[in-house]
């Protein structure tokens, strides 16, 4: 029996992971991760990190994070409690859908995880307060390769369900979008 629907979204590479529940009178079970089942979403290579966020504030603003090639990465990011608006960003140069924007609602309650393949940033806003997360990444951070984009930037007109109440002075720093950006 599967453990995971794994439904394509209109950015090619990224994915929405299901996870099954099974379930009876003392709570569920279900099957976080396999390797083998999600190759087939894409997550190809082992685990080589795995982060832990806790956001206190609803409306907060995570991101828009990405790591530049070499060392750029594929992660599987789930809620583990609470509820975020969970958004990636395509910069892969020569991808038709290239700057364009997706956003899963990701929540404990309706185990959805998001496949985030190389070539995209990733962010979130929490709608929910103290909300947790956990990212699976395919490559470990290197701080001299990392890169950001302004969740605020008109250029990606993310719309953001809530205004922002809390942005890091990082996050909030990174520049708007310049005209030559090519992507990664």
């Amino acid at each position: 029996m599967p453990r995971f629907d794994v439904t394509a979204t209109r950015l090619d590479g990224l994915k929405l992971i299901q996870r099954h529940k099974l379930e009876d009178s003392r709570g569920f079970f279900s099957r976080f991760f396999c390797a083998e089942e999600l190759a087939c979403a894409g997550f190809s290579q082992p685990v080589a990190q795995m982060n832990h966020t806790l956001t206190h504030r609803r409306g907060s603003v995570r991101g828009l994070h990405f790591q530049y090639p070499p060392h750029a990465e594929d992660k599987l990011v789930s809620c583990l409690r609470g509820k975020v608006f969970d958004v990636a960003v395509d910069l892969r140069r020569d991808s038709p859908t290239f700057l364009a924007w997706h956003a899963e609602e990701l929540s404990a309650e309706n185990a959805r995880s998001l496949f985030i393949p190389k070539g995209f940033a990733h962010g979130f806003q929490t709608l929910a307060d103290d909300t947790e997360l956990l990212y699976l990444h395919t490559t470990p951070y290197v701080q001299g390769a990392e890169g950001g984009l302004n969740p605020a930037d008109p250029a990606l007109a993310i719309a953001w369900p809530l205004a922002f109440a809390d942005l890091s002075a990082r996050d909030a720093a990174h520049p708007f979008i310049p005209s030559d950006f090519r992507g990664v």
